[in-house]
């Protein structure tokens, strides 16, 4: 059996603006299991990050939880108990959750980390304030993570200022500060957007070998599909505030169910592709600040159907791990087939996936 760390159930999320209330995420379930990768993913907007933030204690403060429950699973004072995160206020998230249990890497590293501190100052803090570590074992720690985290020299480099280092070896700090107080869950927001592909892949990399020797779970927040088929084990899609399909890496790319899905994965670039355009998914997300009749994919999607303009589709099971919110998938939808391009995307994906299992 496995542990559940983390259940998401029914979260909607509202922000108060000056264009008036703005549903951002709209009835999300998520589950996280011990030392599981969950990846989500989506365009702009689609309530990813906010999903996270919620899970954090950190929503900005014209932001309001309609409904739901996010219960954390997790060891408080020698015994295993589970506690709704949406009871706590954001000091008390702050003061037994945030870094202690749950901890979260941003998109850019500059935002992330204080200019006026030094790294070893900012990796200790954590330490400091939640377990009272001395000074000089939290340094000692400090200048493992760094090492841990393929920080050559660390010893100065807990010295040096953010200012001071590359784009690359700031995100690996950021990495490190993450680490510091031992979380079991670690949610990364983007974490290599702003980073360049090779120190994206090198990023990638250090966050699974991490997890493979502390066991943590993660969950990752990214539009690249190319991300998720590295580092994930489940995805959950993404579109206007709420999950559309969900599913194992296997189901996500090799049997997609949603139209949205199809457009993502059409999306993503590919080398032995024939034509020279990108293709790219029509029109534009809905406005979250006006309410949502039907299918909120409905008018971006060739493949609708009349139902679509008037019910939103529930999540329709396909099997024990994927399901998708579609009429396509019910009872009484059309025969159809995958669009002939993304068949022949699956197909190459499914070669260059035994080259790589081969090699």
């Amino acid at each position: 059996m496995k542990e559940k760390v983390l259940e998401v159930r029914d979260l909607a999320i509202t922000f108060n603006t000056s264009a008036g209330k703005v549903k951002a995420v709209r009835g999300v379930d998520l589950d996280l299991y011990k030392g599981e990768t969950v990846a989500i993913v989506g365009e702009s907007g689609s309530g990813k990050s906010v999903t996270t933030k919620a899970i954090m204690g950190i929503l900005s403060n014209n932001g309001t939880i309609d409904s739901g429950e996010i219960h954390y699973t997790f060891e408080k004072e020698g015994e295993e108990v589970t506690e709704n995160l949406l009871n706590f206020s954001k000091k008390q998230m702050r003061k037994t959750i945030n870094g202690k249990h749950i901890a979260m890497i941003f998109q850019d590293p500059m935002t992330s980390l204080d200019p006026t501190m030094s790294i070893g100052n900012q990796i200790i803090e954590g330490m400091r304030t939640h377990y009272k570590t001395k000074k000089k074992i939290a340094q000692a720690k400090a200048i493992k993570l760094l090492e841990l985290v393929g920080i050559t020299d660390p010893k100065s480099r807990m010295k040096n200022y953010p200012h001071q280092l590359s784009g690359g070896m700031r995100q690996r700090i950021v990495i490190a500060i993450a680490l510091a107080c031992d979380p079991d869950v670690l949610i990364c927001d983007e974490p290599t957007t702003a980073l360049d592909v090779t120190i994206q892949a090198k990023i990638l990399e250090l966050i699974q070998d991490i997890q493979k020797k502390i066991g943590i779970s993660v969950i990752y927040i990214t539009h690249d599909l190319g991300v998720v088929a590295k580092v994930a084990e489940y995805v959950n899609v993404m579109y206007a505030g709420k999950i559309v399909e969900k599913g194992t890496v296997d189901d996500i790319f090799y049997e997609p169910k949603h139209p949205y899905t199809w457009g993502l994965l059409l999306a993503m670039p590919d080398l032995e592709t024939n034509t020279e355009k990108l293709v790219s998914i029509p029109g534009n997300p809905p406005n979250m600040s006006h309410d949502i009749v039907g299918d909120p994919f409905y008018p971006r999607n060739k493949y609708a159907l009349h139902i679509d303009k008037e019910i939103e589709p529930p999540l329709i099971a396909v099997s024990e791990t994927h399901s998708a919110a579609t009429w396509l998938l019910s009872e009484h939808g059309p025969e159809y087939s995958l669009p002939t391009e993304l068949q022949a995307r699956i197909t190459r994906m499914k070669e260059e996936a035994k080259h790589y299992a081969a090699g």
